[in-house]
């Protein structure tokens, strides 16, 4: 994208109030991803044996885990308002969508994490309310890990680069959570399809800002 197709979408009107929508959905998203994980937290009940993670033993994968989640955070930043501006609301929007989604699922299920996995030590961030948010480990169903990286796959199918890199990297942390033991199989498999269920319902919800996108 040049620099004057940018000024020119920076000067949409009906885009910057979407954009902003879009932005205000995230932070609400993150807002009720923290809520459902504390509650799962405190209302996990047993955990249950898995046909993968009861034949494997636990791989020490927690810097992956969570550096890799961040370090895919910010180069999805940096792709979609470098290289596809045009599509960051209906980017967002859907990302809420999944995550808002992934909080009531979480909010439903209450299995603990598999007995024996990988240790995700607070010293990883400086945040220990951000670790929370995020890499708890009790908000099992479904991986968000693997759905949201799944997701930008979908979102950014179009750009056949792109769309590989993220289905790359959905299927190392699909990979990584397993061998960890941080994710139960099914909330692996589920992610895939609740994901791309997500994504078929953005696209009638959040119409325009999908038709924006394909402009």
């Amino acid at each position: 994208m040049n620099f004057d197709q940018t000024i020119r979408i920076l000067k949409d009107r009906a885009f910057l109030e979407s954009l902003a929508l879009g932005v205000v959905a995230i932070f609400v998203s993150l807002v009720s991803v923290y809520y459902s994980s504390a509650f799962a937290t405190e209302n996990s009940s047993n955990s249950v044996n898995d046909i993968i993670l009861s034949n494997t033993r636990v791989y020490d994968v927690g810097t992956i885990f969570v550096y890799g989640a961040i370090a895919a955070v910010i180069f999805s930043i940096l792709v979609v308002f470098s290289l596809k501006l045009r599509s960051a609301p209906f980017i967002l929007k859907s990302a809420s969508f999944l995550l808002i989604v992934r909080s009531v699922f979480v909010s439903l299920t209450h299995i603990s994490p598999y007995p024996a996995r990988a240790v995700l030590a607070e010293s990883y961030l400086y945040s220990p309310t951000v670790a929370q948010m995020f890499f708890t480990g009790h908000d099992l169903f479904f991986s968000g890990h693997v759905g949201l990286t799944f997701l930008m796959a979908l979102l950014l199918w179009d750009t056949p680069k792109l769309r590989y890199i993220y289905l790359a990297i959905s299927a190392v942390f699909a990979v990584v959570v397993l061998l960890g033991h941080l994710h139960y199989s099914i909330d692996v498999l589920g992610a895939y399809f609740i994901t791309y269920s997500v994504y078929m319902l953005s696209m009638r919800i959040f119409k325009k800002d999908y038709e924006r996108s394909l402009a």
